[in-house]
């Protein structure tokens, strides 16, 4: 239960997860009046209990400019065509991809659009 820092590619081993789990999100504002997103995770259907909160996190909005960078990086074909540029994160080439509805409806947010 934590609000994000950085953004940094890991160095760990990890592997592919075998449970899945639910993710509810909401938004909080922080001391200042920023908006901070919450993403809490919830246990798996394996859970011997009834569910409860498993892991949570808050991100402002110079994390969730990351995570968009990270996000389309990771899933080149949802095609950001313009990709916000923050200093050492790598973008999609626009010349390679095509304009992505998810792409320009959360940088419409995160840029005040």
């Amino acid at each position: 239960m934590a609000r994000i820092r950085s953004i940094s590619k890991g160095t760990q081993s990890i592997r592919p997860h075998d449970s899945l789990v639910d993710c509810y999100f909401d938004t909080v504002a922080d001391q200042n009046g920023d908006t901070l997103l919450h993403l809490t995770t919830f246990g798996s259907d394996l859970r011997k209990s009834k569910p409860k909160s498993s892991q949570s996190i808050q991100i402002d909005i110079a994390m969730a400019k990351q995570l968009v960078e990270v996000i389309y990086d990771a899933f080149p074909a949802l095609g950001a065509a313009e990709a916000p540029a923050l200093p050492g994160t790598a973008v999609a080439d626009p010349t390679t991809s095509e304009a992505s509805p998810i792409y320009d409806e959360l940088a419409g947010r995160l840029l005040g659009k």
